[in-house]
């Protein structure tokens, strides 16, 4: 994961609709890309739908909201689908976005030990150099977080 002002690795991925993202092609425009757990769970529903609400503030600052888990295009396009989200989730089967980002950590539910993703919110300026990031993210709140962490335009 580089560093706060370092520019970001080139990425790109499937979304939920079946098109390419490509991290580039955002460029010029400040960047949210948030990495969470599994489509439809409780604490990702909550968190997108916060984002989903928040995203007109985000456009009008001119910022891009991209989510990202381990889930299948299907999973997404269905879980977009059914929250309304505006906004594109990127499907990481790989791990290669996970992994540029340093989001995936062992884990403990239930006394068992897994590896899987850590809530995680990075913010990428309209130069592609990351400007801040959250670890370990608690929904409530977080997304506002995020979005006054992006100057008015």
């Amino acid at each position: 994961m580089p560093d706060i002002g370092k520019k970001l690795p080139a990425l790109k991925g499937l979304t939920g609709d079946g098109s390419e993202l490509k991290l580039s092609s955002l460029k010029g425009q400040w960047l949210v890309v948030y990495f969470y757990p599994k489509d439809s769970t409780p604490g990702c529903t909550t968190e997108a739908k916060d984002f989903r609400d928040l995203y007109p503030a985000f456009r009008k600052r001119h910022a891009q909201i991209i989510g990202v888990s381990r889930d299948s295009q299907k999973s997404h396009a269905n879980f977009a689908n059914k929250q309304e989200l505006p906004f594109p989730l990127v499907s990481d089967a790989d791990e290669t976005w996970c992994r540029a980002f340093d989001v995936i950590h062992e884990k403990v539910l239930y006394g068992k030990r897994f590896m899987g993703i850590v809530r995680s919110t990075f913010l990428i300026d309209p130069e592609g150099k990351l400007a801040a990031e959250w670890r370990g993210v608690k929904v409530s709140g977080h997304a506002q977080a995020v979005l006054d962490a992006i100057p008015a335009a």
